[in-house]
């Protein structure tokens, strides 16, 4: 028994269906009976927890040959990021408690940077769960092509894509969700004893006016992409109704910077299958098949 946190995110669904393919029994940790009900469907056992309530996720942890860890996004922390730490702290004493044969956690490029930024919340969670007398591997994935998903309306509308990410002519490791699924499916299944780390990219690198090649070619428009202004951030992610813009202003000037990174020391490296443009089409492909028909 396998036991999927995140299941119906992106890659925790990727992670389930490739190992309910290899016939192996699959546990849904979900939040509601609602939200387990097409994983129940498709055969998977389902346990109702909450991320931060460690009784229930000991329950669901119990008697399973590993458990896939993925700490709940959290775009706007409060100062110190206590949310990300209460949950992190119950996901610790549930793993103590149960000590599954392993464990695989979704990470992120940058963990171990120290400068403060929102991706601080996975370096906390390395720290925490890498001292579990357990065989635990964190996959620090790189930046997700999926993001652009949001660029997709002004794009076609537009003719433009607003970038956070500067220069617009410098690329960073991107990776796509279906290839972060893979990777953590494939290690649940292997045996290891201790801690890995395994820094995970695409087949290339991708800047902001490569993403806006893409959708020129993609949507048979002319796409640009623009820097939004430093200066600006602030008070547009305030407009957006953010708290705590700090954060992830904080990510961005690391990526921008430099020092959000892979660290390439005492890790080992993956790389993906899929580029830019299969992604993007089929993102694409998905939003127009979800606009409403216009009578």
């Amino acid at each position: 028994m396998f036991v999927i946190t995140g299941i119906t995110g992106q890659v925790g669904g990727v992670i389930a269906r490739l190992l309910l393919s290899k016939n192996h029994e699959v546990r849904a940790v979900v939040r509601s009976v609602k939200k387990g009900q097409y994983w129940a469907s498709q055969g998977c056992d389902v346990a109702i927890a909450e991320m931060n309530d460690a009784v229930a996720l000991s329950k669901a942890f119990t008697n399973v040959e590993g458990v896939f860890i993925l700490l709940p996004p959290n775009f706007d922390p409060s100062a110190g990021f206590p949310e990300s730490r209460e949950i992190i702290t119950a996901l610790r004493i549930a793993l103590e408690e149960t000590r599954p044969q392993k464990v695989v956690c979704l990470s992120t490029i940058g963990a171990q940077a120290t400068q403060p930024n929102l991706l601080t919340q996975l370096g906390i969670m390395e720290d925490v769960l890498g001292t579990l007398p357990l065989p635990t591997a964190f996959i620090r994935a790189a930046w997700f092509i999926e993001n652009a998903a949001w660029d997709i309306p002004s794009a076609q509308e537009q003719g433009e894509i607003p970038s956070f990410l500067q220069p617009l002519d410098r690329a960073i490791p991107m990776v796509a969700t279906a290839d972060v699924g893979c990777t953590a499916a494939a290690l649940l299944q292997e045996t290891w004893s201790g801690k890995r780390i395994i820094e995970l990219r695409g087949p290339e690198s991708i800047s902001p006016n490569q993403l806006a090649a893409s959708f020129t070619r993609l949507l048979g428009r002319k796409v640009k992409a623009y820097a939004v202004p430093r200066y600006d951030w602030n008070a547009l992610f305030l407009a957006q109704g953010m708290q705590n813009p700090l954060p992830r202003i904080q990510m961005l000037d690391g990526f921008n910077a430099g020092w959000i990174t892979f660290s390439g020391s005492q890790t080992e490296q993956r790389v993906g299958i899929l580029g830019l443009e299969t992604v993007l089409s089929t993102l694409i492909k998905k939003h127009f098949s979800e606009q409403p028909e216009i009578l």
